[in-house]
């Protein structure tokens, strides 16, 4: 098949599928796995130019609603008559769904849900050490910091926090993403700082930046994680390898330690 994909966490998809070899053209920002560099470019994931989709003749188009205005996208491929598929995963449970429907749509249907089975059972693993921990520390995740927006309750991150032995601050709103102010956070006394900056790379990310705003020394000078966003803040099976960098940071005596040679980081 000829495939394209208009969002990172789709490409990732298509590499656990092992599929890269039929992707045909990618949107800007998919930057994994390296076999998929030098694949044509169609624009950045919220203004894709469908003149080069066209041109690319694809037999499926992976489209995505995982960030809010890619809804633009798919009007246009509406408009063009072209045929494709609509991924919007808010879960883990919704990505292992995903697996299966790209593997139904490339007739791999069998290698997917092994993948799939493989991505549930490691989440029921961390999800029976999180249940028998006590002590779990509530955890403010920055998804960007002017203005600041964090996971509400219906978002994967919120699941990797409790799986890590954790909670999200923001559990109780319920919305995928929130847009709130740095004197709510404050309000809400975080134990630990999560920074994963969407499109931000890690080294460019400045935790003094947090520290310097108002307020800060009302907090107990919460510990300020700078993770990768690639891990944390996109709907793949990518998440898996964020979830058990996490846990292996906040609870090392509890969770496996993080080994760069886990399958999930392949």
């Amino acid at each position: 098949m000829r495939i394209v994909s208009l969002c990172p966490s789709n490409t990732e998809l298509c590499a656990y599928l092992g599929i890269t070899d039929q992707l045909v053209g990618v949107d800007d920002f998919s930057d994994w796995p390296e076999s998929i560099q030098e694949l044509p470019r169609l624009g950045p994931d919220l203004s894709i130019d469908m003149k080069k989709v066209v041109e690319l003749k694809p037999d499926l188009i992976l489209a995505s609603l995982s960030v809010p205005g890619m809804e633009k996208n798919v009007e246009a491929l509406q408009e063009l008559g072209l045929t494709y598929t609509v991924l919007n995963p808010q879960s883990l449970e919704d990505i292992a769904n995903d697996l299966t429907t790209l593997g139904e749509l490339t007739n791999l249907e069998d290698e997917a849900r092994s993948i799939a089975t493989k991505f549930t059972k490691t989440i029921q693993e961390y999800k029976e050490i999180s249940d028998a921990i006590s002590d779990k520390p509530e955890i403010y995740w920055e998804w960007w910091p002017k203005p600041i927006f964090t996971p509400g309750k219906t978002n994967w991150l919120t699941e990797i926090s409790e799986l890590a032995g954790a909670r999200n601050v923001f559990r109780d709103v319920e919305l995928a993403s929130v847009q709130t102010d740095w004197p709510d956070v404050v309000s809400r006394k975080p134990d630990q700082i999560c920074l994963a900056w969407v499109g931000v790379r890690q080294n460019k990310v400045n935790p003094a930046i947090v520290q310097k705003r108002p307020g800060w020394d009302q907090l107990d000078d919460p510990p300020i994680h700078v993770l990768e966003e690639w891990l944390y803040c996109r709907p793949s099976p990518r998440l898996l390898t964020g979830l058990i960098k996490l846990a292996a940071i906040l609870h090392p005596d509890h969770y496996p330690k993080y080994k760069e040679e886990d399958f999930l980081l392949q």
